[in-house]
Order: structure tokens, then C-alpha cells, then sequence
């Protein structure tokens, strides 16, 4: 667990690093971590923001840290560097960000948040036209359509009933995305 007294570190960027890019590496299953460590002792600079999650085992309880997208490797550098990442048998695929500045941008923004230790909630990216199903609570397994975002916490999902349309209000963190039916 990080050392809440030690000092905010500054937020990775390019401006720091001109001569470098942003790169999302797709990792094999649960090597983020790992793979992060391993770039470090190659002095290769990468970004993988974690969350502490409680688990708990029976009556116990253990805070452990787990990557906030899971699966996903920030890695600032060339592309040498980004190939030498994939030689560790740890990257299923290496992502070229077409927009520097805009993943600087909310880069910057993520890191701030993961250090000032707010508290991040892992919530899946919604808008109009995706097809979802509610994983948990009393509609669990209901299946529609986001008509649209009303806050930033709510949405409004469609569900066809005998060719006509019911809307209901839920929290957007309920749901998962799913592929549009008849569309397998």
C-alpha cells in the first residue's frame, strides 16, 4: 500500500517527456501490475491507476490494490519501447493513440484523482444507442437500450414490451454494455 505522508509526485506527461508518446497496452489477464514493475526496472515510464478494493474472506477483510481499468497499461515512451514492452509476453496488443494531447489531458486529470486518493468507482462508458444489462439489485438481468444520459450518475434505458417503450431510471454503474440483440 502506498505511503499516504509521502509527497504527490508530478503527473506523467509528454510535457515533461517531448520526445515521447502516449501508448495503451492490452494486457493478458491480471499483468498489469507486473507488467508496470517490469517496465520500471527497464526505465520505462508507465501509468496504471489502481483502487483499493475491500475483499473479504469469510469475517476477514483485506484492502488490495487493483487497476482501475483492468486489463490496460499506460506506457509513455518511443515506440522501441512500446515493442519492448510486447517481447514480455505480458501485452496481447499495443494501441496507438491518435490524440497525444487529449490522453495527456485526461491522464493528467486521472493521475491527480488516483493521488489525492479520491474515491474512483469503476463505471462503464455509456451513451445513446447502447444496449445493456442491469447486473445487480432488484432488475438484475434486464436487458435495454440507454436512450439517454440525464446526470452523470443516471441514464435512461429502453425496454421494447409489446412494441411499445417503457423508460426506468438507473444507476449507470448497474449495468454492463452488451451486443445489440439479433446482432450474434
Amino acid at each position: 500500500m502506498p505511503d499516504p505522508t509521502l509527497a504527490p509526485q508530478p503527473p506523467l506527461t509528454r510535457a515533461s517527456l517531448p520526445e515521447c508518446s502516449w501508448f495503451v497496452l492490452h494486457t493478458k489477464s491480471r499483468q498489469e501490475k507486473i507488467l508496470s514493475q517490469d517496465l520500471a526496472s527497464r526505465e520505462i515510464r508507465s501509468f496504471v491507476p489502481l483502487i483499493e478494493k475491500a475483499k473479504y474472506y469469510g469475517k476477514r477483510k483485506r484492502i488490495t490494490e487493483e487497476p482501475l481499468f483492468p486489463g490496460y497499461v499506460f506506457l509513455l515512451g518511443t515506440l522501441e519501447q512500446a515493442y519492448s514492452a510486447d517481447r514480455t509476453k505480458r501485452v496481447a496488443n499495443i494501441i496507438k493513440v491518435a490524440d497525444q494531447d487529449r490522453i495527456d489531458w485526461e491522464l493528467i486529470n486521472l493521475q491527480r484523482a488516483v493521488q489525492s486518493r479520491a474515491d474512483l468507482d469503476p463505471y462503464p462508458y455509456l451513451r445513446k444507442g447502447v444496449y445493456v444489462e442491469i447486473e445487480s439489485g432488484p432488475f438484475r438481468g434486464l436487458q435495454g437500450m440507454v436512450e439517454d444520459r440525464l446526470q452523470y450518475d443516471r441514464l435512461v434505458l429502453q425496454v421494447d414490451i409489446l412494441g411499445r417503450a417503457v423508460s426506468l431510471e438507473i444507476h449507470g454503474a448497474l449495468v454492463r454494455p452488451i451486443d445489440a440483440p439479433g446482432s450474434r
